[in-house]
């Protein structure tokens, strides 16, 4: 079980929903019940590509706050499905890995106490300046 909640709307009661953790999955999606139950706003659309193949637009709310395991974020939710889809981002954000063989999400073993992130990598970065990117030499 995941927890879901509104940080704008800090009376509303967060939800504990089951959600299906998905790596092929970027987003965290949410059902219409869940956006309503927790009054988020739709910030825009948003154009997906489903399993299927097919291409939509779909609401795109948020902030989200998204709290497992005393791990949580803040990211935006696709409004799409008919259950919760937890992707890698907010996975990636709470430091959380798939343990396939207990069919369980966990905090990170080498990070056990607090989520880490990765910042910086010695990967090509490329600078943003104005409206052009350019590339930065590593």
């Amino acid at each position: 079980m995941i927890e879901l909640s509104n940080p704008r709307q800090p009376e509303l009661h967060p939800l504990e929903v089951s959600a299906l953790a998905d790596t092929g999955a970027l987003m965290l999606c949410i059902p219409e019940h869940v956006v309503l139950q927790l009054q988020l706003e739709q910030e825009s659309l948003r154009e997906v590509t489903v399993a299927d193949g097919r291409v939509m637009q779909v609401p795109y709310v948020g902030p989200v706050r998204v709290a497992y395991q005393g791990r949580s974020c803040f990211v935006g939710a696709l409004v799409l499905g008919d259950s919760v889809l937890l992707g890698a981002v907010p996975m990636e954000d709470m430091d959380l890995i798939v343990h396939p063989a207990r069919q369980r999400l966990e905090p990170d073993p080498r990070s056990p106490n607090i989520p880490h992130a990765l910042v910086k990598t010695a990967r090509r970065s490329v600078t943003i300046k104005g409206t052009q990117a350019e590339p930065t030499p590593t």
